[in-house]
């Protein structure tokens, strides 16, 4: 009886083990699982803020662009009055 309690330990023992084992690996594969989801939190505000960066640059470069092309209308309407004033001083002689 005694032999079958020592045996009974041992086989106890060893499956103590195997579990800690096991515990071990399930918490190392928690915690790869939280990091990898964390850094994927973390891209995705990254592309989120980056989106919003470029979406400032779009409007900042739409503006500009709006500012040049009254620019331009404006340089032709000036190009215009110049011409027609010389064709004038032209003909007046």
């Amino acid at each position: 009886f005694l032999t079958e309690i020592v045996e009974f330990q041992k086989i106890v023992g060893s499956l103590i083990e195997l579990v800690d084992q096991l515990a071990k690996a399930a918490e190392s594969e928690k915690m790869k699982a939280i990091g990898a989801r964390n850094l994927l939190k973390s891209m995705a505000k990254q592309r989120e803020a980056q989106e919003q960066q470029l979406q400032a640059l779009i409007a900042e470069k739409k503006m500009q662009l709006e500012r040049y092309r009254v620019e331009y209308e404006t340089l032709c309407k000036v190009e215009a009055d110049q011409n027609e004033f010389i064709d004038q001083f032209i003909f007046q002689k």
